[in-house]
């Protein structure tokens, strides 16, 4: 058995953050998920299975810094 590091390129800025969430939120609806129960869940433990592999969503969704995520999601709650 081969041990291999998996490696994520991260996004850079905030309009590829929101296409790759906005990407793998439909991919959770198609495949009938709560997407934002899912999301909640992918956040909060970083567990990819939280995520559908359907699209290439877990990929995606590993390509998103928690923290910045969540910075990003404060700042514009709080914004508004």
């Amino acid at each position: 058995m081969e041990d291999a590091t998996r490696k994520f390129t991260t996004v850079d800025g905030k309009s590829e953050m929101k296409e790759i969430l906005t990407s793998v939120y439909s991919s959770l609806v198609v495949k009938g998920y709560n997407p934002i129960n899912q999301l909640v869940g992918y956040i909060l433990s970083e567990d990819p299975t939280y995520i559908t592999n359907y699209n290439n969503a877990r990929q995606l969704i590993c390509r998103i810094d928690r923290d910045e995520l969540l910075q990003e999601m404060l700042k514009s709650y709080l914004d508004k």
